[in-house]
């Protein structure tokens, strides 16, 4: 079997990973990430093709995976928050709305590359401005696309999904695995 380097420090992905049972290593890309598309799919995958090459380049014998997750709202992309203020902005937005969370996978094993997304729709229940307090207090929102988690505190959040839950959580597992299979 050949060796798999996760080229990402996502401790959701890490778990993930080991919950199907991978055997992998970690090596977090610390490319410069730069976008040059406009469309969420093709963002996600231009990205997580960055983070793998990136890594790909000095590893010759392994298949190397990138990811890269956003939530899109009505046309716009939403990373991480940068500060409280932001995230507090996000959640208001997502409040009683439907959302879209995609992720781009790209592996690489030296000239072999295979990049794909995945789209989940994300249906928040509307949200008291004092939910969304307790929730930037607990500090979790600030390292989520669209400044949540939704294996997490706002889980009480999500009234429904249409797609891939491991999506949401930050990687399309079942989807990567039917991938994998090519590079094997």
């Amino acid at each position: 079997m050949k060796k798999i380097i996760l080229a990402s420090g996502s401790p959701r992905r890490r778990e993930i990973f080991s919950q199907v049972g991978l055997e992998f290593q970690v090596k977090p890309s610390k490319v410069e990430e730069v976008i040059t598309k406009k469309k969420p799919e093709e963002v996600v995958m231009e990205l997580s093709m960055q983070k793998a090459r990136d890594i790909a380049q000095n590893e010759k014998n392994a298949i190397v995976v990138g990811a890269d997750t956003i939530v899109s709202f009505q046309g716009n992309i939403l990373g991480k928050p940068k500060n409280e203020e932001e995230a507090a902005a996000m959640l208001s937005m997502l409040s009683g709305q439907t959302h879209q969370v995609y992720t781009g996978v790209t592996l690489v094993q030296q000239d072999k590359e295979e990049s794909f997304f995945e789209k989940t729709h994300v249906t928040f229940y509307e949200l008291e401005p004092e939910e969304i307090r307790r929730y930037i207090d607990t500090k979790d929102c600030m390292d989520k696309a669209g400044a949540y988690g939704i294996q997490g505190y706002a889980a009480g959040f999500i009234k429904g999904i249409c797609g891939d839950y491991y999506n949401v959580v930050g990687f399309p597992i079942a989807h990567f695995l039917q991938i994998l299979k090519k590079f094997r």
